[in-house]
């Protein structure tokens, strides 16, 4: 088994043609057909199914896969941090944002990693908390952001902020940010949820429990985008972290009010993993998203957001 092999399997099996594949590999097509065949005969196993709709994985073939393209991935991250520019951080960082959080971060923290280390590779990606931490427990992530999580076997936890849930409804509902709502009163309104499972919901789900209201879901959605896309079109009111609504409030969109009767909070933490080295790479990137973390709240761009520390996680527990 070898490096040619591993990427032959994973280009097949995204672009689904053996054709195809040895186009994008610059490869003659029966050079990757031996490829795969010499992989399968080493195997022992079939590793995909030749249909009219082309190259598709099997199970065993798709276990294959995922291993395979996160051996390539660990090969080329390696290459990156042994091949430094001469004074320069170098290596691949994956980065995982939470979606209400990329909008007031993710530019910034492009802009100031490509500044101070241009050597570095920064990849992003957005996410609800529980794919975040699943990411990062399969090694596709490197440092993420995740919320209302403490320090697990396997990843460590840093608190970075404290912030409030708020009530948001259309513009014409008139909320204020001076002016907190009870909870009960949000869920006397239809309201569009995050889906069950979600770890808002549960957060909601819990604040219901606690103020003795019964909410009446009209929809649920895996998606912010849709819940303030619908709250805007009228179908109802939602409950979302300030960070993930200051804009769309700034430009008119929305209204939004802090939740009080019970007030609700979610923390958010720095999740990395627990074991291993960590690539200097990783090391700036961290202090980057950090940084721009402390900028927002100092400036007042993260809402009813305040700095947390392990102290002060520890005294709410």
């Amino acid at each position: 088994m070898d490096v040619k092999q591993l990427r032959a399997l994973v280009t097949v099996a995204e672009v689904g043609s053996v054709t195809r594949a040895a186009e994008l590999l610059h490869l003659v097509q029966p050079a990757v057909t031996r490829q795969i065949r010499t992989l399968e005969e080493e195997l022992g196993v079939p590793l995909f199914q030749r249909t009219r709709q082309g190259m598709r994985p099997t199970d065993a073939g798709q276990i294959m896969v995922d291993r395979a393209r996160r051996a390539l991935s660990e090969l080329e991250r390696a290459r990156a941090e042994v091949q430094p520019r001469s004074g320069q951080v170098t290596g691949i960082v994956t980065v995982g944002l939470l979606e209400s959080t990329s909008d007031l971060l993710a530019e910034q923290l492009v802009a100031a990693v490509g500044r101070a280390h241009p050597g570095v590779d920064l990849r992003l990606m957005t996410g609800y908390s529980g794919h975040l931490q699943q990411w990062l427990d399969e090694g596709d992530l490197d440092l993420t952001l995740l919320y209302n999580l403490d320090s697990t076997p396997s990843l460590n936890a840093r608190p970075l902020v404290r912030e409030r849930l708020w009530a948001v409804a259309p513009a014409s509902a008139g909320l204020r940010a001076d002016n907190p709502v009870a909870f009960a009163e949000v869920a006397a309104h239809p309201l569009v949820m995050p889906a069950s499972g979600h770890a808002l919901r549960t957060l909601i789900d819990a604040a219901a429990a606690r103020s003795d209201s019964t909410m009446g879901v009209t929809v649920q959605t895996n998606s912010m985008r849709v819940q303030k896309q619908l709250v805007v079109a009228g179908h109802g009111w939602t409950i979302l972290p300030g960070v993930g609504i200051a804009e769309d409030v700034a430009n008119g969109s929305l209204s939004a009010a802090p939740l009080c009767e019970p007030d609700v909070w979610r923390s958010i933490v720095l999740g990395t993993a627990r074991y291993g080295r960590v690539p200097p790479a990783v090391a700036v990137v961290a202090r980057a998203l950090v940084g721009r973390i402390t900028t927002a709240v100092s400036r007042e761009q993260w809402p009813s957001a305040e700095l947390q520390t392990s102290e002060d996680a520890a005294g709410d527990g």
